[in-house]
C-alpha cells in the first residue's frame, strides 16, 4: 500500500498525489503538528484556518470514500510520520511538492520511499520557471507575467493584450478624497461552525500567549466558502479594486480587496477559477480593464513568479543580507503599541484579523523595518508568523527580496524606500499622527522621514550601483553636511530606542 501524504496547505481534491489512489488499500496521512505553530510565534488565527480548514477537508475526503489516518496534537512532522509508518507499512509514500523546503528535506529522511509528484495547483511548474529563468542575466516579473498571458490566452486578443497594453498598474494607485472611501461592500463573513469553534477553543487553549485575537475570526475555511469569497468579490469589489488596491485609511482593513489569498494559499480555490471569473467580468461589462488586468496580475503573474524565485534560490535564500541589517525588530510589531498611527493601524488589524493588504505590507510594516535597518531574517519570521495566507513559498521572496531588499536585486530592481510623504498621499493616517511626513528632524519628525534619509546616506556608494536610484540620490545630495548630521543622529536615537 502507498501512504499519501496531504499537507495542511494542500487541501485540494485535484492535488496530484491522490493520482491512481487505490480505495481498497491505500491511506491518506494528514497530522496536526505543534512545531508548526511554534517554528514562529504563530498568529493564532494563522494556527486556526490552517487546523480548521485541515479537519474540514479529512470531513471531505472521508465522506467521498478515502481512507484518512488523521493526527492531533503531535509534537513533530517526522514522529506523526514515522508513526504513520509503522503502522500502515507503505511500500511508498506519496506527496506533491510541498510549499516548504524544510519540509522536504524532513520527507527525505524518511526510511521509506518518497514520491514528490509536481503540484498541478499552480499554473507555472517549478521546471517551467527554471527553464523561463535559464540564460537570463536579471529576471523580471513584467516578462514572465506576458509569457503566462499569452500561454493560457487570458486577456489576450490573438497575440495582443486586451485594450493594447499589458499592464495597467499606473492607472490602480488612486487614493480617496480627505472625505474618506464612503459606504464599502463589506466582504461575506463566514460564521465558525462547531468545527472551526472547537478549533479556536482548542488553540485558544494550546496557544494562550501566542499573538492576535479569535474574536473576529470568520475566515473561509472550505472550497465552497472559498468559492463564494471569490464570487462575492467579482460582484461587489472587482470594479473598484485597481484603482484604490494601493489605499489605506483608518479603521477599514478590507476596502476593496478580495480576501482570498489564504484560500488560494491553502489550495481551497484553483488560481485558474480566480482570473477566469474575473476575466468574464470584463466581457460581460462589470468591472474596467485596469481592475480586472491588475486583479488578475497578482495571481498569474506575481504570484506565480514568487514560487518560482522561491524555489529557483531555495536553499540559502533565506540568509541573504545584501544591506548587512542587524537591528532587531521593535517589540511594538507585536503589540501594535506605537504613537506611529500607520504603524498603530497596520499592525492593529493584523492583530485582529491575521491581515494587511499588500501596501501596508510593503510600504508600512515592510518599509518602517528595512529603513530601521531590522535584520531581514527576523522581519521574514514575524511576517510568516502573523498573516493566515501566509507559506513560506510565497512571504520569504515578498518578505526578504521584494520588501528588504536583503537578496540585492534578485525580486526587485530597487529598494522600496519612502518618506513618510508616500503614506500620507495613499491614506489618512497622517491626519491623525502626531508626527510631520514633512519633516526629518526635531520632535515632530516623522520617523519615515528621518530613517529614510538615514537608510540613504548609510547605502549611497551600494544604492549608486541601482540604476532606478539616481533620483533620489541626487536629492540626497541636496542635503548640507549639518543637516545630514542631525538626521544621522536623530535616526541613530530612534534605533537606540528599539535596540
Amino acid at each position: 500500500m502507498n501512504l499519501v501524504l496531504i499537507l495542511g496547505d494542500q487541501l485540494d481534491l485535484s492535488n496530484s498525489a491522490l493520482d491512481g489512489f487505490d480505495r481498497d488499500r491505500d491511506v491518506i496521512w494528514m497530522a496536526e503538528v505543534a512545531s508548526e505553530a511554534t517554528v514562529v510565534w504563530n498568529h493564532k488565527a494563522r494556527i486556526t484556518i490552517f487546523l480548521s480548514a485541515m479537519r474540514h477537508f479529512r470531513d471531505e475526503l472521508r465522506k467521498r470514500g478515502y481512507t484518512v489516518d488523521y493526527y492531533e496534537k503531535e509534537a513533530s512532522f517526522s514522529s506523526a510520520l514515522a508513526k504513520a509508518v509503522k503502522k500502515h507499512k507503505p511500500a511508498k509514500l506519496i506527496v506533491a511538492e510541498p510549499g516548504e523546503h524544510r519540509v522536504v528535506e524532513e520527507l527525505r529522511q524518511s526510511a521509506v520511499a518518497l514520491e514528490v509528484r509536481e503540484d498541478r495547483h499552480f499554473m507555472s511548474s517549478v521546471a517551467d520557471f527554471r527553464a523561463h529563468a535559464e540564460g537570463r542575466k536579471q529576471l523580471r516579473m513584467e516578462y514572465f507575467y506576458r509569457e503566462m498571458r499569452r500561454r493560457y490566452k487570458i486577456l489576450m486578443e490573438k497575440d495582443k493584450p486586451v485594450g493594447g497594453e499589458w499592464n495597467y498598474d499606473a492607472e490602480n494607485r488612486g487614493g480617496f478624497a480627505k472625505t474618506g472611501p464612503g459606504l464599502l461592500p463589506g466582504p461575506v463573513e463566514f460564521a465558525p461552525d462547531k468545527l472551526t469553534q472547537a478549533v479556536i477553543a482548542f488553540v485558544e487553549k494550546e496557544y494562550p500567549g501566542h499573538p492576535g485575537s479569535l474574536d473576529a475570526f470568520d475566515w473561509p475555511v472550505t472550497a465552497a466558502q472559498a468559492k463564494l469569497a471569490l464570487d462575492d468579490f467579482i460582484a461587489n469589489r472587482l470594479p473598484h479594486f485597481g484603482t484604490y488596491q494601493d489605499a489605506m485609511w483608518t479603521g477599514e482593513p478590507w476596502l476593496y480587496h478580495a480576501r482570498i489569498s489564504s484560500s488560494l494559499n491553502l489550495k481551497l480555490l484553483d488560481p485558474r477559477e480566480a482570473c477566469a471569473a474575473a476575466e468574464e467580468a470584463y466581457v460581460r461589462g462589470d468591472a474596467p480593464l485596469a481592475a480586472v488586468e491588475g486583479f488578475i496580475r497578482q495571481i498569474l503573474g506575481w504570484r506565480e513568479y514568487v514560487r518560482g524565485v522561491y524555489w529557483l534560490h531555495m536553499p540559502g535564500y533565506d540568509e541573504k543580507n545584501s544591506m548587512g541589517a542587524i537591528e532587531p525588530l521593535p517589540g511594538f510589531y507585536w503589540t501594535g503599541d506605537t504613537s506611529m498611527e500607520c504603524l498603530r493601524q497596520a499592525i492593529g488589524q493584523t492583530l485582529k484579523h491575521g491581515y494587511a493588504h499588500h501596501i501596508q505590507r510593503l510600504m508600512v510594516t515592510g518599509l518602517f523595518s528595512l529603513l530601521l535597518g531590522v535584520d531581514p531574517k527576523r522581519v521574514h519570521e514575524w511576517y510568516l508568523a502573523v498573516y493566515v495566507d501566509a507559506v513560506e513559498w510565497v512571504e520569504l521572496p515578498n518578505t526578504l527580496g521584494m520588501s528588504q531588499f536583503a537578496d540585492g536585486g534578485i525580486m526587485a530592481s530597487k529598494p522600496y524606500v519612502a518618506t513618510g510623504k508616500y503614506i500620507q498621499r495613499m491614506s489618512n493616517y497622517c491626519t491623525h499622527c502626531k508626527y510631520d511626513p514633512a519633516e526629518s528632524v526635531g520632535e515632530t519628525a516623522c520617523p519615515f522621514t528621518t530613517l529614510y534619509w538615514d537608510y540613504l546616506m548609510r547605502h549611497e556608494t551600494k544604492l549608486t550601483k541601482v540604476g532606478r536610484m539616481d533620483m533620489q540620490l541626487r536629492n540626497l545630495i541636496r542635503i548640507e553636511p549639518a543637516k545630514r548630521a542631525q538626521i544621522q543622529k536623530q535616526a541613530e536615537e530612534i534605533k537606540e530606542s528599539y535596540r
